[in-house]
């Protein structure tokens, strides 16, 4: 770029041009997107990007849009193309009479592309979001804190096959990747994919998935936090060790055991899986 420093504000962002970067700053506010805010900012190199458009939008506006290569960002490699316009962390809506102005701003991005990049990008380039992050879906509360994804079942909505499964602790390095289903689509869901590869095909029967609906997993929630375990996938080199999975909170278990008794006096849980169980979670203090 020509001159570092300079920015270019819209509507919800603002676009902070350096030398070798740009650094997209979202706004606060009750009409900003949730993702936006969620995100708060991200500082994308040159170097990551494929091209630049500048487009008419909508009521009076244009629209400077930033395309990612392929492979680059974390957030975009989750979202598999399931965002929607309105949520494109990398779109700048300006009001029509910035366009001259934008337009400046997108020859000096295309300048300093050296031509379109065509290939993928050998390694995320945009930061993920940091963790730890947590969120709840329908059937569990889903926590990383950087290292191993944790789900909780939710007694009110996980299927009988994931309360018989046990609460899952999944080390990055026992994991291949992720599948990501939006929320606001069918059947939305947050699938682990474990390096085994034998999981059941129906997702509310697989222990290493969470299923959305209903207002659980939005996807300012679920979506950075898909973003940010696939980053640490593809991050972590081979015989990386695994970190020793943290001790449970006595009043966990205790609130565990209960909800137990009370399947079990309700004759939903047998009595040999109730022995059971209530062994493993008081194995885990």
């Amino acid at each position: 770029m020509s001159r570092m420093g300079d920015v270019l504000a819209g509507f919800h962002a603002a676009w902070e041009f350096e030398s070798d970067s740009v650094l997209i700053r979202y706004e606060r506010g009750i009409r900003t997107p949730k993702l936006f805010q969620a995100l708060k900012e991200r500082r994308v190199p040159l170097a990551a990007l494929r091209g630049v458009t500048l487009t008419p939008g909508r009521r009076g506006t244009v629209v400077l849009r930033a395309e990612l290569r392929p492979g680059a960002d974390p957030l975009l490699e989750a979202a598999a193309g399931q965002l929607k316009e309105s949520s494109d962390p990398y779109r700048l809506v300006l009001p029509a009479e910035r366009e001259v102005l934008a337009e400046y701003y997108a020859d000096e991005l295309r300048a300093g592309l050296d031509g379109e990049r065509t290939e993928d990008a050998e390694r995320f380039m945009v930061a993920a979001p940091e963790v730890p992050l947590q969120f709840k879906a329908y059937d569990a509360k889903a926590s990383f804190d950087g290292s191993t994804v944790h789900f909780r079942w939710f007694w009110t909505g996980a299927s009988s096959a994931k309360w018989k499964a046990g609460d899952q602790s999944f080390a990055v390095d026992e994991l291949s990747g992720l599948q990501w289903r939006s929320p606001e689509g069918f059947e939305g869901h947050l699938r682990l994919l474990t390096r085994d590869g034998e999981q059941p095909a129906q997702v509310d029967q697989d222990p290493a998935t969470v299923v959305f609906g209903l207002g659980y997993g939005p996807v300012h929630e679920s979506l950075p936090f898909a973003a940010a375990v696939l980053a640490a996938v593809r991050g972590k080199g081979p015989g990386a060790a695994v970190p020793a999975a943290a001790r449970r909170n006595p009043a966990d278990i205790a609130e565990r055991i209960r909800h137990l008794g009370e399947l079990h006096s309700a004759g939903l849980v047998t009595d040999e899986e109730f022995s059971v169980k209530k062994a493993e979670l008081l194995a885990e203090l």
